[in-house]
């Protein structure tokens, strides 16, 4: 999100929040915007089939480098979204980035201030910033 984005983004949510300004309404719908995230990843796989998760605990050599960790380890999903199922994603991706924004205005967070801090920070740890 450029700079114009994120601030019209976050302008724009504190026009239209209307049911839940209350700080435990928001706090409470970021945790279930998060929980749909998930409920939409897991019907990809388990209703639709798009996608299949192939979980395994990664078998790591003991002499590989952080390099060697973006060869070794995967998001162990395997398959494509379809476009419903993405479509459903990015749904519930953005009600989650609306709760998170709304958050920010009730605390008088820059959004933009806090993608360029983040930003800064993954720059300048670079492989290093093990989150």
């Amino acid at each position: 999100m450029n700079e114009m984005q994120c601030s019209d983004f976050q302008s724009a949510v504190s026009r239209f929040l209307l049911r839940h300004q209350s700080i435990i309404d928001i706090l409470s719908k970021c945790q279930e915007s998060t929980s749909r995230i998930n409920r939409a990843a897991v019907k990809a796989v388990t209703s639709c089939g798009c996608i299949e998760i192939n979980a395994f605990k990664p078998k790591l050599p003991k002499d590989a480098s952080l390099d060697d960790l973006r060869e070794i380890l995967s998001s162990q999903v395997e398959g494509q979204l379809c476009e419903t199922c993405k479509e459903a994603l990015a749904e519930e991706v953005g009600r989650s980035l609306f709760y998170l924004t709304a958050l920010c205005n009730v605390f008088d967070i820059s959004l933009q201030e806090v993608l360029s801090m983040e930003t800064a920070k993954l720059e300048t740890l670079g492989k290093y910033n093990l989150v």
